[in-house]
């Protein structure tokens, strides 16, 4: 298990489309285990194996309960509500916009030997699920923002949402 670098945006890889996955081998196990070791190391909530420089359609998202939860080959099967709050990226740093996103989803997914499974979040978790999931066919969250956030406008939002 190890650390691996975070792709930033500017890099072509961010835009390509990823590769399903079909072998559920040993290699996989090791990108998904260094996918959440470099996860943790970033403190995000979400990675998706583009951002560490693989096409395959893998991700980790770290849930409300604070569970990693691994998704390969995930597609959403469900979508409710909406929500519109201040996002960033691993591969954006230091810079936050306001996306919306639906407020519930249910995602379709293999686990690491290809399993079939369902899970579904909502607030947080599913915008974790769209945002990363978007990656693996090329997309940037800035790519749904009109302008970046200040910092002093995304900590006055996270003061109100603590003040809640």
């Amino acid at each position: 298990m190890g650390i691996r670098k975070i792709v930033v945006q500017g890099d072509t890889i961010l835009q390509k489309k990823c590769r399903q996955v079909t072998d559920f081998n040993r290699r996989l196990h090791m990108l998904l285990d260094d996918m959440k070791d470099t996860l943790g190391e970033a403190q995000g909530v979400g990675l998706a194996a583009p951002q560490v420089g693989i096409l395959r359609r893998a991700v980790i998202v770290v849930n409300e309960e604070d569970e990693m939860i691994e998704l390969v080959n995930p597609e959403l099967v469900f979508q409710e509500g909406e929500q519109t709050d201040p996002e960033g990226c691993l591969s954006v740093p230091g810079k936050w916009g306001m996306v919306t996103r639906p407020y519930h989803v249910r995602v379709r997914a293999q686990d690491r030997f290809g399993e079939w499974f369902e899970v579904e979040g909502e607030g947080l978790t599913a915008r974790c699920f769209c945002h990363e999931m978007e990656h693996l066919d090329g997309h940037l969250y800035v790519e749904h923002i009109d302008r970046f956030l200040t910092e002093e406008e995304v900590e006055a939002y996270q003061r109100e949402q603590e003040g809640e």
